[in-house]
């Protein structure tokens, strides 16, 4: 299979450049991958890593830590979320947002097979035989005819299944996420059965060299083995939740999260990090009344430390999370005003696990902002900026190009980055005004001290614009923000009833000193932005 080096998931020819008078510093790393879901060992013996959000499949070498890209973002597979190979060593994947699977060939061409799978995730072949699964409420299981007919139903009605395998019995076996159960069925046909119940959350089912289910569990981070025909349980390790797939190579056990680390468990129960988690997009920033940073990334909800580390403040599974986190603004002492994927206005308290949802039913919520009298925040898949007062939803502006980050300066005016139009513009009761045009994709935007800071992700640059003097100036360029250069990726359509539509959102805020703290969506990263003695 054609392969390509990947250095790093974000290549850069060049390092940050900073305008005199201004220092750049990295609160968090780089990620390594964006995120990490499905795994299967290849016939290589690289293991191979699904990346949903970043439209990538890498191969990892466990023997030297390297890693390769196998299928690329801005290439024909999108979101995929799980890969088998067929004895040709041909790679399938199933593209969940999209309720495809395709086929990559050894020669690297890549075709789809059906479009017509919706939530298609779960894959495995078994003797020539390829079975899929749709996570997804009332999900099926399917045998694919790999000679273009239309697909085998050999079970419906399924609450979530996910990623499957055939067992030494020959029984096909397979998480119910729905049901927090395993279920076996002959892939001949017949009833269902329930092997093991009361888990915690799986996600995959694999079988080791003895004939037991080593099984993922998404909430509670524990790997299991289990028995398949007493169904006894046992823990292998426990691990951070999160959890997603896992892999034999020999009889060392490789396990993937979302936050993308690839943990190896040894025989002996041992664990080690094989490649380091980090941020999945990152998205939007607040510094709470804390004066912590907190970090949305969509599936988590995080605290930058000061060490560079991140604690998990709150995750998808989690009790009281408002869903897939994009925009965000810190409301009061432990609590946020956010926007999900999912088109909902949440009051989000992390400590007490419980989110208020304050307004429902919108169409790709970016950017939220507190207003002197209410909330405000921009519906990218309706063009509209809004107002939520008194429990009402008001409509600020209407028919804009892509509206995504919102903030509100001195005199209470609402700023809106129109990311399709190139400009920011002001909001105002008679209709809309341009502060700043000529801009690429703006994104985040800040008002601090009289000053408009502007995310362009589309030319990497973090702008000033002084809003009394009208200056311009570029703080900041060559930002790993946004896609790399000469990649163009393809639209995430989201995953009902996890998230809706997914997209990027170079996010910005500032702490009480001054800094500014940036969202480098591109490599999975935080930066910190600070003035010098005597810049500015």
């Amino acid at each position: 299979m054609a392969i390509s080096a990947q250095p790093s998931r974000y290549p850069v020819a060049h390092p940050i450049d900073v305008a005199q008078g201004w220092e750049v510093q990295r609160v968090t790393a780089p990620s390594r991958l964006f995120g990490a879901n499905g795994l299967r060992t290849g016939p290589d013996g690289r293991i191979y890593i699904a990346q949903v959000t970043g439209s990538q499949i890498s191969a990892l070498d466990p023997r030297t830590g390297e890693v390769v890209t196998a299928s690329p973002k801005g290439g024909d597979i999108v979101a995929p979320d799980d890969v088998a190979f067929d004895p040709s060593g041909n790679l399938y994947a199933t593209e969940v947002m999209d309720g495809r699977v395709s086929v990559r060939d050894t020669g690297g061409r890549t075709r789809v097979l059906r479009d017509d799978v919706p939530s298609a995730n779960g894959i495995t072949f078994h003797q020539g035989r390829l079975f899929i699964g749709e996570c997804r409420e009332g999900g099926r299981l399917l045998e694919f005819d790999l000679a273009g007919g239309p697909p085998r139903v050999l079970l419906e009605n399924v609450p979530s299944p996910n990623a499957m395998e055939v067992g030494p019995d020959g029984l096909l076996y397979f998480p119910v996420m729905g049901a927090n159960e395993i279920w076996r069925i002959d892939p001949d046909g017949g009833e269902s059965q329930c092997v093991a119940s009361g888990l915690g959350v799986p996600d995959s089912v694999k079988f080791d060299a003895q004939g037991y289910i080593v099984s993922t569990q998404v909430a509670s981070g524990q790997v299991l083995r289990i028995d398949p025909r007493s169904g006894e349980q046992r823990l292998l390790a426990q691990l951070n939740p999160g959890l997603d797939n896992c892999t034999f190579v020999g009889d060392r056990l490789y396990v993937s999260n979302f936050t993308g680390e690839i943990t190896e468990i040894s025989p002996n129960g041992t664990t080690q990090s094989v490649l380091a988690g980090g941020l999945n997009w990152p998205m939007d920033l607040a510094v709470g009344h804390d004066g912590q940073l907190y970090i949305a990334d969509g599936t988590y909800f995080y605290v930058a430390m000061p060490d560079g580390s991140l604690h998990t403040a709150g995750m998808l599974f989690s009790p009281g999370y408002p869903g897939f986190l994009r925009g965000l603004a810190a409301s009061g002492p432990g609590e946020f005003v956010v926007t999900t994927s999912g088109g909902q206005v949440g009051r989000y308290r992390p400590e007490a696990s419980e989110t208020k949802v304050l307004a429902d039913g919108f169409d790709q919520l970016y950017g939220v902002a507190l207003s002197p009298d209410g909330v405000v925040f921009a519906e990218l898949g309706t063009g509209r900026v809004l107002s939520l007062r008194s429990g009402g939803v008001e409509e600020l502006a209407a028919g804009l190009s892509d509206p995504v980050g919102v903030a509100v300066d001195a005199d209470g005016a609402v700023l809106v980055a129109e990311a399709g139009a190139g400009r920011v513009l002001r909001v105002n009761g008679s209709g809309v005004d341009t502060v700043i045009a000529d801009l690429q994709r703006p994104q985040g935007i800040l008002v601090r001290g009289g000053v408009l800071y502007v995310v362009d992700a589309g030319a990497k640059e973090l702008i000033a614009f002084d809003l009394d003097t009208k200056v311009r100036q570029t703080i900041a360029s060559g930002l790993p923000v946004g896609p790399p250069p000469g990649v163009t990726p393809k639209p995430l359509l989201g995953m009902p009833p996890f998230s809706g539509p997914q997209g990027p959102f170079a996010g910005i805020t500032a702490a009480a000193d001054g800094t500014l703290y940036i969202s480098a969506d591109g490599d999975g990263s935080v930066l910190a932005l600070r003035q010098t003695a005597g810049g500015g």
